[in-house]
């Protein structure tokens, strides 16, 4: 009997969104499921970003459904995206350099004193750095010893993992990375995957968006490729090859129709 597919954290179906007269997203689909890694690719102005920002909430759909566990939803706001479970680190990591890392990784989460039942002024800081360190603990962090330093101070692989380690900390369902790896070296790159191996073995789903198919190939469980506002072809990464991925970006060496573990839904879904 063959392994039954991993559930789909996240499904989205036929989605479009327009600026005007550009049209951003028209028909895009895709399927992410738990503990799993999918990747996704394409040229600029592929609808990449419009897409994971539909995702979070920072951009509402004009048409299309989204579906997080199985049950439909709106995304409205970046807050509900959240309270359902979808985490997003984009490149600018949303830090404040002055702050240390406990602040950074309770940002806008901020865990209060309470005497008596009452919320008192000042903050719980025994309970945040605790929640901190097993946040990190949970990443298998090691170099960041020193919770009180200012993150400014930091390696820029330390402060891709203290972004992480904030949706780690609110139990992410689906965490999605935008370029994670794009202003870092070899060994800070290494450090930041080695952190996203982890999460998908907590069978957390997580959605990478990278130009680099070095790291998509080592990272990643499939491969999405978008092309011209939709998901036009999703790859097994283990028999997927760059030169078929590089046609498939430009839009060359299309190929018939199949089904995507965990989704429900067809792998190419060029037709919207």
């Amino acid at each position: 009997m063959a392994a039954a597919s991993p559930p789909a954290v996240l499904q989205v179906s036929g989605i479009e969104k327009r600026f005007g007269g550009v049209v951003a997203l028209n028909g895009a689909s895709l399927s992410i499921a738990a503990g799993k890694v999918t990747a996704l690719v394409g040229d600029n102005g592929a609808g990449k970003s419009s897409l994971v920002r539909v995702i979070s909430g920072v951009f509402s759909p004009d048409s299309g459904t989204i579906h997080v566990g199985g049950k439909p939803v709106a995304i409205p706001n970046p807050r509900a995206a959240r309270a359902l479970g979808i985490h997003t680190v984009f490149q600018d990591l949303a830090l404040v350099g002055c702050l240390d890392v406990v602040q950074n990784v309770f940002l806008g989460d901020e865990v209060h004193a309470r005497f008596g039942g009452l919320r008192m002024p000042w903050l719980n800081r025994g309970h945040m750095e605790q929640a901190t360190r097993e946040a990190l603990d949970r990443l298998h962090v090691s170099t960041l010893q020193d919770l009180l330093q200012p993150v400014e101070v930091l390696s820029g692989g330390q402060r891709q993992t203290i972004a992480i380690a904030r949706a780690v900390r609110q139990d992410a369902r689906l965490l999605i990375l935008d370029e994670p790896t794009a202003a870092l070296g070899v060994k800070q790159s290494r450090q930041v995957f080695e952190a996203v191996a982890r999460i998908r073995a907590s069978g957390t789903a997580v959605l990478l968006i990278s130009h680099n198919l070095r790291e998509v190939f080592a990272a990643s469980d499939y491969i999405a490729v978008m092309r011209l506002g939709r998901v036009s072809r999703i790859f097994e990464t283990a028999t997927a090859n760059e030169e078929e991925v590089v046609s498939a970006i430009v839009g060359a060496n299309r190929r018939s129709e199949s089904e995507m573990p965990g989704s429900g839904t067809a792998r190419s879904v060029e037709g919207g």
